[in-house]
């Protein structure tokens, strides 16, 4: 492809992508408003919340797969479309119920737009360039949070409406320009579509991504015997085996069991669940600032402000590193970053300057991880007709990852009775976890930017 036209691509994928990241961060703000209007109980506002992340599990692999089969192109503009009608369905929102079902739709829409995205880098760009155009996507997160709650609080001057108002002219320009500069074609010979499988592995991820999320960080223990709690958990591990059995047998797998046949992919998905566990602590450094540093809720979110900054700025720069190293250096020395921040923050006494500086190595490696790497082993190991399954599933063991940390550190901080002990206690649990996961990377074998990895996978 002409280096005009992979400028035009990758300013395509970095606005579909920051789209569906920036709905994330820009609805907090406006979580009071639509409490108020809407009479919510802070159950159903967390649900308003988590019916989005909700969503993006379960579609996932689902447009990922179609993607692989029917081309990257209709299936991005599918996902842009689904974004914008989910908005839309939002701004004309009567009801508390309405409103959910324009998030399920908004979801279920950004779920394919990140794998798809990923997937195209490996389709297009040349092998030199993919790890730097994998961190200039990865950098959208930390924008996103960044520019996302300022955006919210202007929005909300005028009415919470606009914050998914502005959504609806992006997104019908991402579909024009998706049709022109995507790539269209995809399989030209169809296997049978795995539903079976499809449905196995919805019915598996819906199980456990609610039963987790409905445990209750105040009385862990017990509320394992709820029946919003086991019944779903219990789903999710029953399923999970007859996935697997089903997917050894299918046509065309929507999880391809012989891609675990290789060693560095079953570590970077272990990886990839062990960092998902770290990202998700962050959304609890505030209420440790509130506690240790004994200030107002408003003022620990801006502390918060310069280590999102530092993922803005390094993931791209991690790209760069790993198109010129390769992925595996890269891996460990962000999670030794990791694991410095979380020590910084458990081990030392809750200041400005350790609160800070702790965060800002934390998310310096999280963001050097999240960008490029992991994706970049993905790529190199997945055949060509699956990359975007294979994208997905990385983003589903992270996905997993988060919704576990959250639990994870709820619980631990709540058993300790919350405050400074509780939260640094919590984390320091999380410390030990990427401890774990530090010492499994060394399993990572190098291989030089450039080299394809053997594989174990006979259709590789």
């Amino acid at each position: 492809m002409e280096q005009k036209n992979l400028k035009g691509v990758m300013a395509l994928l970095f606005m579909g992508v920051l789209m569906g990241a920036l709905d994330l961060a820009i609805i907090g703000p406006a979580l009071p408003v639509l409490q108020s209007e809407f009479a919510m109980d802070n159950r159903q506002l967390s649900w308003l919340f988590n019916v989005y992340i909700l969503m993006q599990l379960i579609g996932t692999p689902l447009f990922a797969k179609s993607s692989d089969r029917y081309g990257r192109r209709i299936v991005y503009v599918i996902c842009v479309a689904l974004f914008g009608i989910g908005s839309l369905v939002l701004i004309v929102s009567p009801n508390f119920e309405s409103l959910m079902a324009g998030r399920l739709i908004q979801g279920l829409g950004a779920s394919g737009i990140f794998p798809v995205a990923a997937a195209v880098i490996g389709d297009t760009f040349p092998k030199e360039k993919q790890g730097s155009a994998l961190g200039m996507i990865g950098a959208v997160f930390g924008l996103a949070f960044l520019i996302g709650p300022v955006l919210g609080g202007i929005l909300l001057r005028y009415s919470w409406q606009w914050l998914f108002v502005i959504n609806l002219p992006i997104a019908a320009g991402l579909m024009i320009a998706a049709w022109k500069l995507l790539p269209a074609a995809g399989k030209t010979e169809l296997k049978p579509f795995d539903f079976k499988g499809t449905a196995l592995l919805t019915g598996c991820l819906l199980g456990l991504a609610v039963g987790i999320t409905n445990l209750d960080t105040g009385n862990f223990a017990g509320s394992f015997l709820s029946l919003d709690v086991w019944p779903w958990l219990l789903t999710g591990i029953v399923l999970l085996p007859l996935f697997w059995s089903v997917e050894k047998r299918a046509a065309d797998p929507i999880v391809r069991p012989t891609f675990f046949a290789s060693k560095r992919i079953r570590l970077t998905m272990l990886i990839a669940a062990g960092v998902g566990t770290t990202e998700c602590a962050q959304v609890f450094f505030p209420a440790l600032a509130v506690a240790g540093l004994n200030i107002e809720a408003a003022t620990a979110a801006w502390l918060m402000l310069p280590g999102v900054f530092v993922m803005m700025v390094i993931s791209p720069i991690a790209g760069k590193v790993v198109d010129a190293i390769g992925p595996g250096r890269v891996i460990q020395g962000a999670l030794t970053l990791v694991l410095i921040g979380l020590a910084i923050i458990t081990f030392t006494n809750v200041t400005y300057w350790s609160f800070i500086g702790g965060t800002m190595i934390l998310g310096m490696g999280i963001a050097a991880l999240l960008g490029a790497p992991l994706r970049y082993v993905v790529l190199e190991e997945a055949r060509p007709e699956d990359r975007a399954s294979t994208q997905g599933l990385l983003n589903i063991f992270l996905a997993i990852g988060q919704l576990a940390g959250a639990a994870i550190v709820g619980a631990v901080a709540t058993s300790l009775g919350g405050g400074t002990v509780g939260y640094q206690s919590s984390i320091g649990v999380l410390a030990a976890i990427t401890l774990v996961i530090l010492l499994a990377s060394l399993g990572l074998r190098a291989v030089r930017p450039g080299v394809a990895p053997q594989t174990t996978d006979p259709g590789h």
